[in-house]
């Protein structure tokens, strides 16, 4: 059975576990009444913000750029996004931009998140495996309630998905092998590479994750090892 070896399940967190678009959307919301220029709208923000996440961490990845922390890259896009929109964040105080950069740390989980989550748990070792860091994950998990047993990911890995360090590290703190875990995510990207690290692979649908229009992820591309609605789904199968 393919469920037999395995010990933990861990998490792709922004889109998967949490809503990353609203959550930063209202954050943003008192900041761009204070400060926007042009009628700049907070889901927009999100959305432009969120464009650089993955560009961002290219130079790290291609080893261009040393190691630095989810929190650093996302504050530097934080600018470039602006800048996109039209505004000019050297107006703006930059302890207020400090402090919107902490809306990464305040994101609502989805409905199931908590209560899938603290079924997983009763059987497997369960933990973020995230770019975010480790404060970042902290926060978010104390404010939000998820259960987790460990916060692992890139900071612990020193490396950023979807190089196989990522997620190969993540299973050496375990003291697993590849194939004792399963990464549970919404982006077939992300489950791929897992794979060709030897994880077991679990596919969580989140249609909304971009916003009504989404185009991307909006079924699982390849015959991931389990397919689920939502976190709940994904406890009935596994944990029933």
């Amino acid at each position: 059975m393919v469920w037999d070896k395995v010990q933990a399940l861990v998490f792709d967190v922004f889109g998967t576990v949490v809503d990353w678009r609203n959550g930063v959307a209202r954050e943003a919301e008192p900041f761009l009444a204070k400060y926007g220029q042009g009628g700049v709208q907070p889901l927009a923000l999100a959305d432009a913000w969120r464009r650089q996440y993955s560009p961002s961490m290219e130079a790290v990845r291609s080893g261009q750029r040393p190691f630095v922390r989810l929190d650093v890259l996302h504050r530097e896009n934080l600018e470039k996004a602006l800048r996109e929109l039209g505004m000019n964040p050297d107006g703006i105080p930059p302890a207020e931009l400090d402090a919107l950069n902490l809306a990464w740390h305040r994101l609502d989980p989805w409905p199931d998140s908590v209560a899938g989550l603290t079924r997983l748990k009763t059987r497997y070792i369960i933990a973020p495996l995230s770019n975010g860091n480790i404060r970042l994950m902290l926060d978010m998990a104390k404010r939000a309630g998820l259960p987790w047993d460990a916060i692992l990911g890139a900071e612990v890995a020193q490396a950023y998905k979807p190089t196989p360090e990522a997620y190969l590290r993540t299973a050496d703190v375990l003291g697993l092998a590849p194939d004792q875990m399963c990464l549970v995510a919404a982006h077939n990207n992300d489950l791929a590479a897992a794979r060709k690290c030897g994880l077991k692979t679990a596919f969580v649908l989140r249609p909304t994750e971009h916003g009504p229009d989404q185009k991307t992820d909006l079924a699982a591309e390849q015959d991931w090892d389990a397919v689920a609605d939502d976190l709940g789904q994904l406890a009935d199968r596994l944990v029933g």
